[in-house]
């Protein structure tokens, strides 16, 4: 049955759409395994995610605040909880693959470094002579090379359909749909040469969800922790289209509500308003396009999974907004320069004295070439957590600066 009206969603105990990824028509895997008698690829893809070492060190990364400045802003690891819900939400109500789309969304973030953006600004700098540094280039080389638990093969050795969505889930990475006009990350170009990847083509509808998910949620609790931090308070919402519509209706219905419970609410009602407009204009799509299977997804010129006119407008009046008052405020600025430092002062350490790596890492180092000792430091740092890395530069330096 093809979904073309809202209420033909999904709710649960529904079959896969034909336009969904079917698990037994997945393309595999880098090194063959024996399928499993109980769990779908996708489901072992999951559960994979979840019990790598990478998913656990996301609890100590940064999202906006340190773990410094309190325990109760979201980090790495509770945002990507926050988009695996939103995104399983999306996959329920198109029929779509849930397991895969899960998967999708719990590894998304993987390549994060310590300190956020922060980091990964520092990173890229000194890896600039070396191909630069991308956190979606580093996820992938993660769940391809650098987890290394599994007696037959370096990664996590993820299903064909788990990797694609990991590496175009905001869109193809070459050919005339593709964004930004970049080119197409080192360690990505590298892994497409040994196992393509269709970078020219979209993604399924499920990696689709994943990422507008990812947009959903940190519109949503980066507007909400920039309220718990103090950086902006409930009136400033007002000049939102989105958040200022939602304000007025909480304060109408509840105006002696406690300013802590009317933020709740307000959060709570702009994550549903995103989802059911995206649903919506998702549904529509499917019904004009009609694809009848993933690979008619793939091979279409557009984004199906994705805001109304409307609403995206919506979304970049908040984006900009929280760059603003956020982001770009001066006490979130003063950390993350100083978070850049301690990056920048770990990498140089580390080219000049690679045997100061623990264990594996500085192993035969004096053997390796400028560029393969850069990714290896690149390696190391980014899998750092913001503790860790405190932690490595109290090791190696006289003095740490304190992230205040």
């Amino acid at each position: 049955m093809q979904v073309n009206t809202i209420a033909q969603i999904g709710m649960g105990g529904l079959a896969r759409a034909a336009y969904a990824v079917q698990p037994e028509e997945s393309r595999g895997r880098l090194f063959a395994e024996t399928a499993s008698p109980t769990r779908t690829p996708f489901q072992r893809d999951r559960d994979r995610i979840v019990h790598a070492t990478a998913f656990r060190r996301l609890k100590h990364k940064t999202q906006v605040f340190v773990a410094t400045e309190g325990d109760h802003f979201r980090t790495r690891l509770t945002h990507t909880i926050e988009v695996s819900q939103i995104a399983r939400a999306f996959a329920r109500a198109l029929r779509l693959d849930e397991d895969l789309t899960e998967a999708i969304a719990l590894v998304h973030d993987f390549g994060h470094t310590p300190f956020g953006h922060a980091g990964e600004r520092a990173l890229d700098r000194r890896m600039r002579p070396y191909g630069g540094f991308d956190h979606n280039a580093q996820s992938l080389r993660i769940v391809t090379a650098l987890e290394r638990h599994y007696a037959e093969f370096d990664g996590l050795n993820l299903a064909w359909e788990t990797l694609e969505g990991l590496v175009k889930h905001n869109g193809p990475l070459i050919g005339p749909y593709s964004t930004g006009g970049c080119p197409v990350p080192r360690p990505i170009a590298d892994f497409d040469q040994l196992f393509p990847l269709d970078l020219g083509s979209f993604a399924s509808l499920e990696a689709q969800a994943a990422a507008i998910s990812d947009d959903i949620a940190y519109n949503t609790h980066d507007l909400d922790d920039g309220l718990r931090a103090g950086m902006i308070g409930l009136d400033d919402l007002a000049g939102l289209d989105l958040a200022g519509a939602i304000l007025t209706e909480v304060r109408a219905a509840y105006p002696n509500l406690d300013p802590a419970r009317t933020a709740h609410e307000i959060m709570r009602r702009h994550i549903t308003r995103m989802v059911e407009d995206v649903i919506e204009t998702t549904v529509a799509g499917i019904g004009a396009l009609a694809p009848v299977d993933a690979a008619a997804v793939r091979g279409a010129d557009l984004t199906l999974v994705a805001f109304s006119a409307p609403m995206r407008a919506a979304v970049d009046q908040t984006r900009s907004f929280l760059f603003e008052r956020v982001y770009r405020h001066d006490d979130v600025m003063r950390v993350m320069r100083t978070a850049e430092g301690i990056v920048e002062n770990l990498f140089d350490r580390l080219i000049e004295r690679p045997d100061l790596m623990p264990g594996a890492w500085s192993v035969a180092s004096d053997r390796l070439g400028d560029d393969r000792l850069a990714r290896r430091v690149a390696d190391y740092l980014a899998g750092m957590t913001d503790t860790y890395a405190l932690a490595e530069h109290a090791r190696l330096f006289d003095a740490t600066p304190r992230l205040r």
